[in-house]
């Protein structure tokens, strides 16, 4: 992006319910793509452990719906693609830009790079030096090859981050609305275990096999790190990347009325209900 974007807004909204999560994504791309809001960087939690699906996965074929009762998780289907993650011990970021912003202009892939350089800065701030993945030579390409679960963090997609050939970070995107919305996790501490524990396979062999190749293609600051990392630590650290990545300020601010009020909506009727959950 040449010269310097108009300043984003930054929300730090902590820890809420996963309906509410994608609710509220949802309504500041909503509000952003119609001009109602600015650019907008969100970070925030989770109140609970949540297992979010991609827009195309099908929720009755990947993920154990009797499991997920037992363990206490919640279950949110994405309006963006990709596999299933498991939010607990991580910071999760959303970027909503409208349609005619130097983000959303770019082609789905530059827009990943763009982002990924400004995701890179953060993990910088917190001591560790990502790789941004394109893998497209033939090394690359086997050393990053799907193991072929259903878990979003089995494998980097392109121009996503890894560490030591280890998936930090997962993205997903989506033109919808007037503009652009991508989110992912930055993962502080991961949980392997918990979220094969509640995906689908076709035999007990078959799990431990896919968990122990995740295990080695995945991990979170704290496994590479060696250190624990508070949410609050890494929200510093990334509002201090995107302004460096994107090469913009950031002004700290809160959803408006007109959001929260959406996004309460879409919650309940949209993201909390099962036609949309198991709607594949």
């Amino acid at each position: 992006m040449n010269g310097r974007p108009r300043a984003f807004r930054l929300l730090d909204t902590g820890a809420r319910d996963a309906f509410f999560n994608m609710g509220l994504d949802e309504a500041i791309l909503m509000q952003v793509g119609a001009g109602e809001s600015p650019p907008t960087v969100r970070f925030y939690g989770w109140e609970r452990p949540t297992v979010s699906i991609g827009y195309f996965q099908r929720a009755r074929r990947d993920v154990d719906m009797g499991e997920i009762a037992r363990s206490g998780y919640r279950l949110v289907r994405r309006m963006t693609g990709g596999r299933a993650v498991l939010h607990d011990r991580e910071l999760t970021y959303s970027v909503a830009v409208p349609a005619g912003h130097p983000l959303a202009a770019s082609s789905v892939a530059e827009s990943y790079r763009a982002l990924s350089l400004a995701l890179q800065e953060g993990f910088r701030a917190l001591g560790l030096e990502a790789k941004i993945v394109s893998p497209a030579g033939p090394d690359e390409r086997a050393e990053f090859r799907p193991s072929g679960s259903a878990a979003c963090f089995d494998s980097p997609s392109r121009y996503e981050l890894a560490v030591n050939g280890r998936k930090i970070a997962g993205s997903a995107q989506v033109r919808a609305h007037g503009g652009m919305l991508q989110h992912g996790s930055l993962v502080l501490d991961l949980d392997a275990g918990g979220l094969f524990s509640v995906l689908l396979f076709r035999s007990p062999e078959e799990r431990a096999r896919a968990l122990l190749a995740f295990a080695e293609r995945a991990a979170g600051v704290r496994q590479l790190g060696g250190r624990d990392v508070s949410y609050r630590e890494a929200a510093g650290a990334f509002a201090a990347g995107f302004a460096a990545g994107l090469r913009t300020d950031l002004r700290m601010s809160a959803p408006t009325p007109a959001e929260v009020r959406l996004a309460s909506e879409l919650a309940v009727e949209k993201y909390a209900a099962d036609e949309w959950t198991h709607r594949r």
